[in-house]
């Protein structure tokens, strides 16, 4: 793409239509209304009750809005989801596997009742859709898989083993995807965000001083707002990132360099 032909519409989403796990709160909320600002149908899949909040957001950017509150962890949930999606809005061209949860304790402390929920929500349920909707994506010639890793996929992690383990697991998911569904035109990408100020986090920084020591590791001062995330997840759901591929973007204010 030369630089005559690149404008502003290389970003443009419109008439896509886009899956976004987790998308009704946090940082998913953040995903869904930065897509449809640039023009996708969003699709919302979420266990959390409906608050209207994501909808609102959605809608008031002109495109659609579908929900289906689903346990994305229960057997043929992720099946029943794609192809609701596909029913409802005519295709998947985007999928944000953004769904995840925390659970912390010392290494010693954590129980495999705790792993095992840890790895089925942040790492099982991401192969499944991007099984089922890469099969779609194989048939129709393209689409886009954002994977929401994070720092942690690159450092280990005082009290988050699973955390940790999981989100590595994210970014070898990434790769090896990547590796294999290029030549069908579909880019597999990764956002991973630093310290972010949403409900997953709210026990971190529910400690001043540590809080603090956070911070002063970021070069860029300050914690991450859900804004910040919005123009990377459009660059990699739209035509501009065509020649990007299996690669894990993070938006931590500078916070690896240290």
């Amino acid at each position: 793409m030369t630089e005559k032909h690149f404008g502003l519409g290389s970003f443009s989403l419109a008439g896509k239509n886009a899956i976004v796990t987790g998308g009704n709160s946090g940082l998913g909320q953040a995903f869904s209304e930065a897509l449809a600002k640039a023009g996708a149908n969003i699709h919302v899949t979420s266990i959390m009750p409906e608050t209207g909040k994501t909808r609102s957001l959605v809608e008031a950017q002109g495109v659609k809005y579908r929900r289906l509150e689903a346990d994305i962890t229960e057997t043929g949930a992720v099946e029943t989801i794609t192809k609701d999606c596909i029913e409802s809005l005519g295709s998947v061209d985007i999928l944000v596997n953004c769904a995840g949860i925390s659970l912390l304790a010392d290494v010693q402390e954590f129980g495999r009742d705790q792993w095992d929920k840890m790895v089925k929500v942040n790492l099982t349920a991401a192969f499944e859709f991007s099984h089922h909707v890469g099969n779609h994506m194989i048939q129709q010639g393209s689409g886009k898989i954002i994977n929401i890793c994070s720092i942690y996929s690159f450092l280990g992690g005082i009290g988050g083993i699973a955390y940790s383990a999981t989100k590595h697991g994210i970014a070898g998911l990434t790769k090896t995807y990547c590796d294999e569904l290029a030549k069908h035109n579909i880019q597999v990408n990764g956002i991973a965000p630093g310290y972010f100020k949403t409900a997953l986090t709210e026990k971190t920084f529910s400690d001043p001083a540590k809080a603090q020591k956070i911070v002063e590791r970021i070069p860029a001062d300050r914690l991450g707002n859900p804004e910040d995330l919005m123009g990377a997840i459009v660059f990699l759901a739209s035509p501009a990132s065509n020649y990007v591929n299996g690669h894990i973007l993070a938006v931590d204010g500078g916070y690896l360099v240290r």
